[in-house]
Order: structure tokens, then sequence, then C-alpha cells
């Protein structure tokens, strides 16, 4: 409520000034209305990314030159480009409105002796106001839906449920989250539709009714706000941050029980894109996350050489210290590395058990992946190792990537190592001979900040080499599989019990 209700009224403040002047200037209305058109085009998800690198180079230069600081995470960018995508149907309604205003109106008032600020205002403004008012309700039906696209840059909305039930495949999850971001935009709709009614009709009453509406449901949807800043006064709580993967999920949610067991207060922000959620550890916006040794290597360092595990960790770590001030704690005892799968019988059938087996049916097969993985070095560097030449590739959301392989739909699928989908689903993992595939260490990484936290760290030392990569894909598996599926803040309590061995 609060970014829909903000973007929106940053989005009329701009649109309805940018609007008038273009209704009078034909030389400042193409360029007005092409550019907020070319903004429209930008996918959504795309624009919310790209304001979030824009937002942190600003943050550092104000910092450096003024000594301002700001967080370029989750709020900011997502304000920006909802506000732009608002812009278009605003600014095209009350452009076309005021055009369409009968000059003989418009001709009267001025032979009345009005001048230009008072036609504007007292006769051009209210007979376009209906269709203003229509261009607004547009605005605010495209705001609301895309500010469930604002999980991966950080800021918590009601993309949070559809995010996290995609992973986890919980459709319920998934379908209360679609389902309140509905019934949001359809209530909104209808209340400024009853405003756009009164503007047509000059009725106070259907004016007053929308605006009494428009009141309850924004003051309502921010209430717990209110609440929430007056309980949490100025506490500081530790920050665990989450991707986007049920992985990061039940991670994140040891992480933070861990520290609250031991009386420190804490908080997960999930969702985050890989990208994101490093820079934001970096830029202290977040304390800690678990990340992977392979993507910090071959991501951020732009390694492309292949190293044993150890050499790995010992390189990531030296250069995040040497680099941000970022502090690894240690591996976590398990690897989370893009694996190639197929189903067990398939394979058996093709006597296929490593990917060298794999490159002579390669040509004959599909194969699948995540969106991310066939850009990424490593395939690349596998498909040239191997020789592997397949006739074609799908890309899955990674919840569709195992069930495409079950179903037949693809023959090899590049899954995680630690997914418990692995087990539940019978696939066969091939092996790597030439080890053309990096390390992929799940690793916990501390801010600068919070690395100088002494209690901090000693409260997190103890999962350093505790989660074997067995009871890694059982909690996973906990939370995705469709029998007896647990919560999140389940798995991640029973995984805690198992790292203390207080679970029989």
């Amino acid at each position: 409520m609060l970014i829909s209700a903000l973007a929106l009224a940053i989005g009329m403040a701009l649109s309805l000034p940018l609007a008038v002047l273009g209704a009078r200037s034909r030389m400042l209305r193409w360029p007005v209305l092409t550019v907020a058109s070319v903004i429209q085009t930008i996918p959504s998800l795309a624009l919310l990314a790209l304001f979030y690198p824009v937002l942190l180079a600003v943050a550092y230069v104000t910092e450096r030159a003024l000594g301002l600081s700001f967080s370029a995470l989750g709020f900011l960018p997502t304000i920006i480009a909802l506000t732009l995508y608002s812009m278009l149907p605003i600014l095209r309604n009350t452009v076309t409105g005021i055009l369409n205003v009968d000059p003989a109106m418009t001709e009267a008032a001025r032979g009345l002796g009005m001048r230009p600020r008072q036609v504007l205002f007292r006769v051009e403004l209210p007979l376009a106001l209906p269709v203003i008012i229509a261009g607004i309700r547009t605005a605010t039906v495209w705001v609301v839906g895309i500010a469930t696209l604002s999980t991966p840059v950080g800021q918590a909305s009601l993309g949070n449920y559809i995010f996290a039930g995609l992973h986890m495949e919980n459709w319920i999850s998934v379908l209360f989250g679609c389902a309140v971001a509905a019934a949001l935009a359809i209530i909104l709709d209808q209340l400024i539709g009853l405003m756009q009614s009164a503007a047509a009709t000059r009725s106070s009453m259907r004016a007053l009714a929308a605006a009494i509406g428009l009141v309850l449901v924004i003051g309502g949807g921010l209430s717990p706000l209110v609440v929430r800043g007056r309980a949490g006064g100025a506490r500081r709580e530790v920050v665990v941050g989450a991707k986007t993967f049920a992985e990061q999920y039940v991670l994140a949610a040891v992480v933070r029980d861990r520290l609250a067991d031991a009386g420190i207060e804490a908080t997960t922000r999930e969702g985050l894109g890989s990208t994101v959620v490093f820079r934001a550890l970096a830029g202290n916006e977040i304390d800690c996350y678990v990340d992977y040794s392979g993507t910090i290597w071959v991501n951020h360092m732009g390694r492309e050489d292949i190293a044993d595990a150890q050499t790995v960790l010992r390189e990531v770590t030296a250069w995040l210290k040497h680099e941000y001030g970022i502090v690894c704690l240690g591996a976590l005892g398990f690897e989370n590395a893009y694996v190639l799968a197929m189903c067990r019988e398939r394979a058996e059938a093709l006597g296929v058990q490593t990917i060298a087996d794999l490159a002579a049916h390669a040509p004959t097969m599909q194969i699948g992946g995540s969106y991310e993985f066939f850009g990424r070095p490593e395939w690349p560097t596998i498909r040239e190792a191997y020789g592997l030449h397949f006739a074609g590739r799908r890309q899955y959301q990674a919840t569709f990537m195992y069930k495409a392989v079950q179903s037949g739909d693809v023959d090899v699928i590049a899954a995680f190592s630690s997914d418990g989908r692995i087990t539940a689903y019978d696939l066969v993992v091939l092996e790597d001979p030439s080890n053309a595939i990096p390390p992929y260490d799940a690793v916990l990484l501390l801010s600068p900040n919070a690395a100088k936290i002494p209690r901090l760290a000693e409260t997190l030392r103890p999962l350093i080499g505790a989660v074997p990569v067995d009871l890694m894909r059982h909690a996973n598996h906990m939370v995705s599989r469709d029998e007896n599926k647990r919560t999140v803040d389940e798995a991640a309590r029973w995984l805690l019990r198992q790292i203390h061995g207080t679970d029989p």
C-alpha cells in the first residue's frame, strides 16, 4: 500500500504539470509522451533491477562528496520505477482531455475576460477531469500489479508470497499473493471510478464517498507500519539476506533463529537477486547471508580458471576481505553446485553415468536449465570440456525445471546438487570427471560493519562445517515436497536441532 500510494502520488505530481505544458506546446508534447511510452516497453522487473546499481553509485558519490548516505536497496528503486510506470496513462489522458475540450467553451471563457491560467483551472481541467481520472485508474491497476515484482530488489510486498511460493511449490502462498494484489487493485479501481463518476456528474456526495473509501483503504493498509514504527523505536536488528530459492530461505531462517536463540534480534530480507544481495552486503544494507564460493569466483571475481575447493575458498575469502571488507566465516559443510542430472531410468537405459557419456547422445536430446544458467560462464566451459551439442535447450523457473525432466519434456537438466528434489524425483547426478564445474561451497558472509561485532561472529561460527549435504537436501525437500510439506521456519528449526544434536 505504501509503495503503490506513494508512487501514484509522485507520478501525478510529475505528470499533471508536464501534461498541461504538453497540451500547450506540440514541441514538448511529442518528446514527453514518447519517453513515457519507451519506459513502458522496458520489462518492469528489469527496470526495477536497473535502478539498484544506479542508486548504489549515487549513494557512494554523495557519501564521499557530501557525507550523506542513503539505502539503495528496496524502497528507492521500487518507488522510482513504479513512479515512471504510472506516468504514461496520466500524461496521455490529461493531454487528451485538455485537447478535446470544446473550443467554444475556451473561447467563451476568454471572451469573458479570463486569463489563460483561469481558463485552465476553471474550464479546461474541470471538463477534462473525467478523462484524467480514467488515466489515474489505469495507472493504479498497473502500479499495484507491478509492485509485486519489487521483491528481488529488496522491497517487501505481496510479491514475497508469490516468489517464495513458486520456489517452494506452495501454491496457496502464490494464490494468496495474487488474490490480495488483485483485490487491492479492484478496490482502488472502483473507488477511483466512483471519483470519476462524481467528476462527470458533478456529484459532491459521490466524491465524498470515494474520498472516504480511499482514506479507509489506504489508511488501513498503512496502519501496521505506524504500529510497527512505534513499537520498534530505534532498535537495531541484524538483517539476514536470502536469494530467491528455497535453500536460501531455509538458511536465512537458520541464521536468524541461531541469533535469536543467543538473544540477538534478527530479521530476514528474502527474495533478493544474486547481484543485489552481494552489493547490499558490501554496502552494509544487510548484515549477513549465505553465498556460494563458485558464484563469487565466477560472477564477482571474473575467474574462468578451474581450481580445487580449498584453493577457491582461500582465494575467495582473501578477495572479499581485500576488495570489500566482507568477512567469510567459512564453509557450512555442503556444496550446492550446478550438476547435470537425468531421470534414473532414462540414464540407465542409455548407459549414461558421467557427462562424458552424455556427449554421444546429446545431439538427440533437450537440456533444461534455470533462467541464468545458460548465460553463466559454467555452461560454455562444460560444453567445451565434453563436446556437448544438444538438439535444443529450454529455460525454466527452478520448480518447473525438475518437473520438466520428470515428465520427459527435457532429457537433462542443470540441477543444484543440494536440492532435495534430486532425491524426490529419483534423478541421477552425472559425474564430472574433467572437473569442469567449479566448487560451490556454501559460505557464510558478514558485511564490513557486522564483522566488527564480535558477538555476532562468535554466535554464527558453530554453523561452520556443521551442515552436511544430506541434511541440507532433506531440509530443502521438507519445504518443496507435495506430501507433509513443512514451512520454512519448521525446516529451519529441524535443521538447527540436527546441527545441535538435539533431535533423536
